[in-house]
């Protein structure tokens, strides 16, 4: 009876472990769907399943450090999945969608896509599981729904009917795969989600940013998302240039460490134990000095 029970336990933190890592696939699948739907000319489905993408690893995080099972193959598995459903999906949108191609074009691409996985790459190595209230760079998930939800505004009456639809986009969207390409891999801060409350300013301002996020996401997705990331990207930048020139940093400034979670508490062991295991070697060495007879010198030390 014990035996079976110990069998059952061990299925349901074996199916437990799994979740993290089966919304990360999630998200792979969304990634390759978008790139096939784009192929095929059906970009406003592209973007979705870029979307969808981006809510998935979201789950992914979250998922794991609620349930306690987050891991360095874990970490691993969502950058590789992130390099192709933020970087090169939104990427090949871009491609068959406004760019040439006939010509060079593709380069946009590869650029784009480089540092994509040259941010992730960084992020890895950077991992340090403190909390965090700042991006280092422009998040991948950020700037690759920045791409992917462009092809939506373009064809609302916002878009149309305005200005905004007279604009040489051909070159501005070029532009802008540059510049965000040069965002993710800068360490210009973004923040991360706000703070919800009602007690200090930065709360309710925070409040605020989440509620007009929900009612734009419910009612008006198409015209909300792209200038919504676009001002995001703004901000980042404008905020970051001002505490420059004031020789400053945000409050809370930190380095991060992932595109959009933090590390839960048996992935931050893993990744600290050799400095934690170095510490403990340097205490040990101090206490046997002190504890000994202080060795004979010539000199002054």
């Amino acid at each position: 009876m014990i035996d079976e029970q110990t069998r059952g336990q061990r299925r349901v933190r074996r199916a437990v472990v799994v979740l993290p890592n089966g919304f990360t696939l999630v998200n792979l699948f969304f990634g390759i769907f978008a790139i096939v739907a784009a192929s095929r000319g059906d970009f406003t489905t592209a973007g979705l399943y870029v979307v969808f993408g981006g809510i998935a690893d979201a789950l992914d995080g979250r998922v794991a450090r609620a349930t306690r099972t987050g891991s360095r193959f874990g970490s691993e598995l969502d950058s590789l999945v992130d390099a192709i459903s933020f970087g090169l999906a939104p990427a090949l949108i871009m491609y068959f969608a406004v760019l040439n191609r006939d010509g060079w074009d593709w380069i946009f691409v590869f650029l784009y896509t480089a540092c994509a996985v040259i941010r992730l790459a960084r992020f890895n190595v950077e991992q340090a599981g403190r909390a965090k209230k700042y991006f280092h760079g422009l998040p991948s998930p950020a700037a690759g729904v920045t791409l992917a939800t462009y092809y939506w505004f373009s064809q609302t009456d916002l878009y149309s009917n305005t200005m905004i639809g007279d604009l040489p986009w051909d070159m501005v969207l070029r532009y802008l795969m540059l510049m965000l390409a040069f965002l993710m891999i800068s360490n210009v801060s973004y923040p991360a989600v706000p703070t919800i409350g009602y007690r200090k300013p930065s709360e309710i301002i925070g409040s605020l940013v989440v509620a007009s996020t929900f009612f734009g996401v419910l009612f008006l997705p198409k015209e909300f998302f792209f200038p919504a990331l676009i001002l995001y990207v703004v901000y980042g930048l404008v905020k970051t240039v001002v505490y420059g020139l004031m020789d400053r940093r945000p409050s809370g400034d930190a380095p991060v460490i992932s595109d959009d979670d933090e590390l839960d508490e048996p992935l931050t062991r893993e990744l600290l134990e050799p400095e934690l295991a170095a510490a403990q070697r340097k205490r040990r060495r101090r206490r046997r000095n002190r504890g000994g007879q202080r060795p004979f010198s010539s000199g002054p030390e």
